[in-house]
């Protein structure tokens, strides 16, 4: 019995992957919550962070399926990321001051 791989496979698979990563990541504030009293997260903390790290995750995800060139697929990936960095440091202590980190 051959078993074949369709495009629909695959991309449920990644889908998967990519949901297991972001759901890993979100056990480590879990985690240290249950640690130290000094990470202080609630429902709405992990619900803003898993829709980053979720819509990060398919933005790099459709970049690596849709652009066929290397350079132009790591320099969207890297700006991918730092946009996540720049707005998950805006959220934690407000270094821009802008009225979503509640400036």
């Amino acid at each position: 019995m051959k078993t074949e791989t369709t495009a629909k496979t695959n991309v449920t698979y990644r889908l998967a992957i990519t949901c297991g990563i972001v759901a890993i990541l979100l056990l480590i504030p879990l985690v240290a919550m249950q640690i130290t009293g000094e990470v202080n997260w609630d429902l709405f903390d992990f619900v803003v962070m898993g829709v980053l790290l979720l819509l990060t995750g398919l933005g790099i995800e459709m970049v690596t399926r849709k652009v066929k060139s290397t350079n132009l697929k790591i320099g969207l990936c890297l700006g991918i990321l730092l946009l996540l960095l720049l707005i998950w440091a805006e959220l934690a202590v407000g270094i821009f001051g802008t009225p979503i980190a509640g400036s």
